[in-house]
């Protein structure tokens, strides 16, 4: 709904607050479960008033950007954020409703930016979490009518807007693992050939808060060994995480200041620069969106640097 954990942990808050205000009106006519569902709906209902939608680079209407061109920031747009994987697991709850990966993946929720907010609302407890129109039509102080109506017009508007991803890789495979492994050589080799090679024709690469967007390996080859401070191999280190039920890492850029450029006797230092999400496709990465958001680093539960290495080690 709120295309932002930080968002989604206030309204979390606040969802919780209403529960524990309004206990004693709750009259069991519905599960636990459906009745916490139905205020934190209302609580993001509310919240979303006042807010914009938030975008990726790519939503923005704009055509995709030269990499040849200055990058330009947009602190000012409340950008889409990614969320760790580990948050929307369940394991501990066998009858909780788990959202199948294509629900909660970072094209989805982009696309949900489109929608307005009664109509995120009512797909996301329709076709996510699989409630009747019924109980939808009670969740959202509306009729079953209007539900059925407003879940239409929301189909008919994400599928303009939300890319098909049929030949995703699945997790855990061996072609992901494979695929994965030579993402972490290109980068942390600083082998632009390589890196290029790992995208498809139509790639797309954005990164939050730059307002531009790059298609094809070619042009992101380029945005990279323009815009990238890396210089050789080592500078950048990889650790994996995940997001939205993605493959996603940590790149971590060597900290020239703390050893002096060309000092071959101090230990580099690797310093969190961008949290990296990936499509993986049956033909290579097909978008991938670097988020150049320190905070996340700590959300994702990774460290803000990584140990020094010696300058022999690679």
């Amino acid at each position: 709904m709120m295309g932002s954990i930080h968002d989604a942990e206030d309204q979390l808050q606040e969802t919780l607050l209403r529960g524990w205000k309004g206990y004693g009106s709750y009259r069991q006519q519905a599960s636990l479960r459906t009745w916490l569902h139905r205020i934190a709906t209302n609580t993001c209902l509310t919240a979303l008033e006042s807010r914009s939608k938030r975008p990726l680079p790519s939503g923005l209407g704009a055509p995709d950007s030269d990499p040849d061109a200055d990058l330009v920031e947009r602190h000012e747009i409340p950008w889409l954020g990614p969320v760790p994987s580990r948050m929307l697991e369940w394991d501990d709850d066998p009858g909780a409703v788990v959202s199948s990966r294509e629900t909660v993946r970072l094209a989805f929720v982009a696309a949900l930016q489109h929608l307005p907010p009664r109509q995120r609302a009512v797909l996301i407890l329709r076709d996510v979490l699989q409630w009747r129109a019924s109980e939808v039509a009670d969740a959202v102080g509306s009729s079953v009518p209007a539900v059925n109506s407003l879940l239409q017009r929301a189909r008919t508007q994400l599928e303009r807007v939300a890319p098909t991803e049929s030949d995703v890789v699945e997790p855990n495979s061996d072609t992901e693992r494979a695929q994965l492994a030579r993402w972490v050589e290109a980068f942390e080799s600083y082998d632009l050939d390589a890196i290029v090679s790992m995208f498809t024709d139509r790639a797309v690469w954005e990164m939050p808060p730059f307002d531009g967007w790059y298609v094809g390996g070619p042009a992101i080859g380029r945005l990279i060994g323009g815009n990238c401070p890396a210089e050789r191999a080592g500078d950048m280190r990889l650790l994996p995480t995940s997001a939205n039920g993605q493959p996603a890492f940590g790149l971590y850029m060597i900290d020239h200041s703390c050893t002096g450029t060309g000092d071959t006797t101090r230990p580099a230092v690797h310093r969190a620069f961008q949290l990296q999400v990936l499509n993986l496709t049956e033909h290579g990465v097909d978008h991938a969106v670097a988020f150049f958001e320190p905070g996340l680093f700590a959300q994702f539960g990774l460290p803000e640097t990584l140990p020094p290495t010696s300058p022999n080690d690679g």
